[in-house]
């Protein structure tokens, strides 16, 4: 009998064991699949960020913050080397320890992560210590994770994240931690044309109005903000005839005067940029074709009938200049009026398009077109 009961409760035991490392087998399935969807939205908020219409500083900063969201880490930054100096691009640590975040690439320990291009995890063991790379700070972090980051096996930089709780990072899956990483890297990678473009941005010296590379990232930004807009671009069709027949000064004061004109009579939501030479674009922000023919026609019509000229100084400043150089001056040429004949083409642009496909439409209608066209064209 005794026999018995006891066989029943070991079978009762196993059973349960058996019941348990089921139940521990369906958890882990579930936490696995729960991270692979946790993945997956992290991935779909990043694809996210990088395609809203903001500065590549703003976009680093957005993907940082949905890091610390969505997987609960205390202490986030991302390190980028500029090619002069490691800058905090991204971080939620206080301003005032950004000076050691930004030098860990002279800490030993990190060195060697760097040249192996492998992860560093550091820890203390009590409240009392604090972390090597740590300078005056004591009780924000106790616990670490470096990660190099690099595109096409160069070294960019590093992501590091911290905790204020010794050994908090013992159990972590390293897996995940490491997709996040390549995420980040993608990111990165994603703008890095972005900020090239940011960065070489200048402003016409004649017109004062930004140069093409403004459209594709401040410009952008601005255009993005409504679904559908207008894009325009005109060329000064007659500038060359301008600038052989009469003088090269009277060619600048021409498209000056005419850039003037423009700017002074558009919205401020609306884009106006020196495209390139003679080409000028205008990005109407929010408005169909048909809410701009209307402004267009007018522009046309009022800049055509500009009689432009040099002032008596300026004629003067042009003979001078010509003398310093051993050139006879233009004198009479110089003398003479200028009347614009300009050439329209217009297209619309959907948020999330290629501008630069549509901006290469216009010009090479524009380019293409008779010499003699003066008119404004819905492409």
């Amino acid at each position: 009998m005794i026999i018995a009961v006891v066989v029943i409760l070991v079978l009762i035991v196993l059973g349960l064991v058996a019941y348990n490392v089921t139940i521990h087998k369906k958890i882990q399935k579930f936490k696995s699949m729960n991270q692979k969807i946790t993945n997956l939205y992290v991935v779909q908020d990043f694809m996210n960020a990088i395609g809203e219409t903001s500065t590549v500083e703003d976009k680093i900063k957005k993907i940082n913050d949905i890091l610390i969201e969505r997987y609960e880490i205390k202490y986030s930054t991302i390190v980028v080397f500029d090619g002069a100096e490691y800058q905090v691009k991204a971080s939620n640590v206080e301003k005032k320890h950004w000076h050691a975040l930004k030098a860990l690439q002279n800490v030993d320990m990190f060195k060697d992560s760097i040249q192996s291009a492998t992860p560093k995890y550091v820890t203390v063991n009590n409240e009392n210590e604090k972390l090597p790379y740590q300078e005056m700070e004591f009780g924000r972090a106790k616990s670490a994770i470096f990660f190099p980051l690099y595109i096409d096996n160069v070294y960019i930089g590093y992501w590091i994240i911290e905790s204020g709780t010794p050994h908090d990072f013992d159990n972590v899956d390293t897996t995940v931690l490491e997709v996040i990483k390549e995420n980040i890297v993608s990111v990165l990678k994603t703008v890095v044309h972005q900020r090239t473009l940011e960065s070489i941005v200048r402003k016409d010296l004649f017109t004062g109005l930004y140069s093409e590379e403004y459209l594709y990232g401040e410009g952008k930004k601005i255009i993005d903000q409504y679904t559908l807009s207008t894009v325009c671009m005109f060329k000064i069709i007659n500038i060359q005839e301008i600038n052989k027949k009469y003088c090269r000064e009277l060619g600048n004061k021409v498209i000056t005067k005419i850039s003037e004109y423009i700017a002074d009579n558009l919205a401020k939501e609306y884009v106006f940029v020196r495209y390139m030479g003679p080409k000028f674009v205008i990005a109407f922000s929010g408005v169909e074709i048909d809410g701009v023919a209307d402004f267009l026609n007018e522009i046309k019509e009022k800049v055509e009938k500009m009689s432009i000229e040099l002032t008596e100084e300026e004629r003067t400043e042009v003979t001078l200049e010509a003398k310093k150089v051993g050139k006879n001056a233009k004198g009479n040429e110089c003398k003479q009026v200028a009347m614009p004949r300009l050439n329209f083409a217009i297209s619309s642009y959907y948020k999330g398009t290629g501008l630069e496909e549509v901006l290469k439409k216009l010009e090479e209608y524009l380019d293409h077109a008779d010499l003699k066209e003066s008119d404004i064209t819905n492409i």
